[in-house]
């Protein structure tokens, strides 16, 4: 006799199996995720390795070639998983962007920036930092540099691990330096060039952070405190639009075109302003338009920022392609040019494969690692909205413009963060000197719980000092790693009694 209640019970029991499983499926899948970027990173690295043996072919120094390629492709992907973030977390914490969309357009551009306009001449030296005639022989100079390029990756990948955007440039730099002091002495260093980064430590997050304090200053007092702010952004939305599209004129001009054409600071200037007037024309009916039918009220002020905001990200990006993947595939380029012609030169021009490496690394990174520093960068630190975070990408440009014309050295990385602080600290003081012309009686801080104190700021105190505290040590740090690996390769070419 068959049982009527079968069917329910076996669908019940199905229902609960299928239950367990998806359970099951979503744990495995949250375990499982560090493993398997770990495993695609390592299957790139692999890949990297055989196409420039494929590439080199059979010369003596092929294998040489072959270990410095995956490292390079190594050095790719920490740039992809920190550097990117200084471009894209803004945007992403404003919520102009999700994580996806992000991430595609990041890769997109990045990739295009270091194919299109990226590495047409690199120094073999990291700009200057040693000289390569302090080296004995060409096997000394690719042991160098497989020593710096291994530990600028390892203190990224670091870095990475802990939170903290530091400055790739900077890593690659106190790799080359600790290499060259272990080869060849402190003489060989160029230290009147080293004094000139280590001001920028304390030069580009500050201009960075004031730049974006003083339009996020000129956006509040403007359009967000004016009685009818509709009329108001009509009025300067355009005017701001116009601005941020000639400082990234002159930022591209400048820093992403160098493969194309040479072009020089007045002239770079000219083309921007031409842009940027263009620009504001067109924007004037568009934003009228986009302003149509919205509420008085600050959050109807954040549509029209928001387009704005993804362009300014993306061409940061293309921009940062351009510049910064010489950063992993400069000291490889140097390698092939030295393992080819058996001599070292202050400049190289990069191969095409060398590139490609740089490119599709950053991408990966990006991709599988990236997110982390996004959100650390976008939401962690202080809360930005589209019109705070445009501060922030428009404080990028206009900073690295103005460094360049002082001839000052910089890192995008510290402006970036710098500028995320530099709004984030302007809020504060904002908040408190409204409250007191508003004779709004403010406790003193001391009367509040510790814990209370640390809550109500605005601008997150714990990571403010680990990424100051990355930053200060990322040369010495970076440069201690490259002279132990440089001493650990040269024993084990020449023997513990070299």
């Amino acid at each position: 006799m068959a049982d009527n209640n079968y069917e329910q019970r076996h669908l019940e029991t199905l229902d609960r199996d299928l239950g367990r499983f998806s359970s099951l499926e979503r744990a495995t899948s949250y375990a499982t995720r560090p493993f398997m970027g770990l495993g695609i990173s390592f299957i790139f690295i692999i890949l990297a390795g055989l196409i420039a043996f494929y590439l080199f072919g059979n010369a003596g120094n092929t294998v040489v070639v072959i270990i410095a390629a995956g490292l390079g492709a190594y050095m790719a992907l920490n740039i992809g998983a920190n550097d990117v973030a200084n471009n894209m977390g803004p945007a992403v914490g404003a919520n102009a962007l999700t994580m996806g969309g992000a991430i595609a357009i990041a890769a997109i551009f990045e990739s295009a920036g270091a194919l299109l306009a990226g590495g047409d001449v690199v120094s073999t030296v990291a700009k200057g930092i040693i000289a390569p005639k302090s080296m004995e022989t060409a096997s000394i100079f690719i042991w160098a540099m497989l020593a710096a390029l291994l530990s600028a990756a390892l203190w990224v990948n670091l870095a990475t691990w802990i939170g903290a955007p530091v400055s790739t440039t900077h890593s690659v730099v106190g790799g080359v330096m600790g290499a060259g002091i272990a080869a060849a002495g402190f003489a060989a260093v160029n230290w009147p060039t080293m004094y000139k980064i280590a001001a920028s430590w304390v030069i580009s997050p500050v201009l960075g952070g004031a730049v974006a304090a003083l339009f996020l200053w000129f956006i509040k007092s403007r359009i967000v405190y004016q009685p009818d702010k509709i009329t108001a952004a009509r009025k300067w939305v355009p005017f701001l639009v116009g601005i941020m599209a000639g400082a990234f004129a002159v930022y591209l001009s400048l820093k992403g075109l160098k493969k194309v054409m040479e072009i020089d600071f007045s002239t770079a200037l000219m083309i921007g302003l031409g842009i940027g007037l263009l620009i504001w024309f067109v924007m004037v009916p568009v934003i009228r338009k986009q302003s149509q039918g919205l509420e008085n009220r600050n959050k109807s002020l954040k549509k029209l920022f928001g387009i704005p905001l993804v362009v300014s990200a993306a061409l940061l990006s293309f921009a940062h392609g351009a510049n910064d993947v010489a950063n992993a595939v400069g000291p490889l380029a140097a390698i092939v040019q030295a393992s080819t012609s058996g001599a070292f030169i202050d400049a190289v021009s990069i191969p095409l494969w060398v590139m490609a490496i740089g490119a599709l690394g950053i991408s990966f990174g990006l991709f599988l690692f990236g997110p982390k520093l996004i959100r650390m960068v976008g939401g962690q630190i202080t809360k930005l909205n589209p019109m705070r975070a445009y501060c922030v990408a428009l404080s990028a440009a206009i900073t690295v413009i103005v460094a360049s014309w002082l001839g000052l050295p910089v890192s995008s990385t510290h402006i970036a963060v710098g500028g995320v602080f530099g709004v984030g600290f302007f809020r504060e003081w904002d908040a408190q000197r409204r409250m007191k012309n508003a004779r709004i009686s403010i406790p003193e801080e001391s009367a509040y719980p510790k814990e209370e104190r640390r809550r109500r700021k605005l601008v997150r105190r714990s990571h403010f000092l680990t990424i100051i505290a990355a930053w200060i040590i990322t040369v010495p740090a970076a440069a201690t790693i490259s002279a132990g690996i440089f001493l650990a390769i040269n024993v084990y070419m020449n023997g513990p009694g070299s």
